[in-house]
């Protein structure tokens, strides 16, 4: 049994070096040449919403990043107060349910 444990502990010491220490190497072999720039294309979006979040992105990606950061769980806070009421509308009561074991 303890041999079995040493192999694990070897085995996932292998495979977080290896997660660690692949972009090294990655950025080792990279070859001197022209630097790719990531833009969100702009000429159809016009105004409004879509356009402001595309030229935040190609303006800051860390302001992106942030406004991301907080959006994403302000969006899953309000959709589960919303799957809540409309379930309390239609008679499903999860605040005062019976755990059976």
């Amino acid at each position: 049994m303890k041999r079995m444990h040493k192999l694990w502990v070897w085995l996932t010491s292998c495979a977080l070096a290896l997660v660690v220490f692949l972009p090294t190497l990655a950025l080792a072999a990279k070859k001197k040449g022209a630097n790719v720039v990531i833009v969100a294309d702009t000429r159809e979006l016009g105004d409004g919403i879509m356009a402001w979040w595309a030229n935040l992105y190609n303006e800051s990606h860390l302001y992106f990043a942030i406004l991301t950061i907080i959006i994403i769980p302000l969006t899953g806070c309000i959709f589960g107060l919303l799957a809540d009421v409309v379930m309390n509308h239609i008679g499903i009561d999860l605040k005062h349910r019976e755990i059976s074991e």
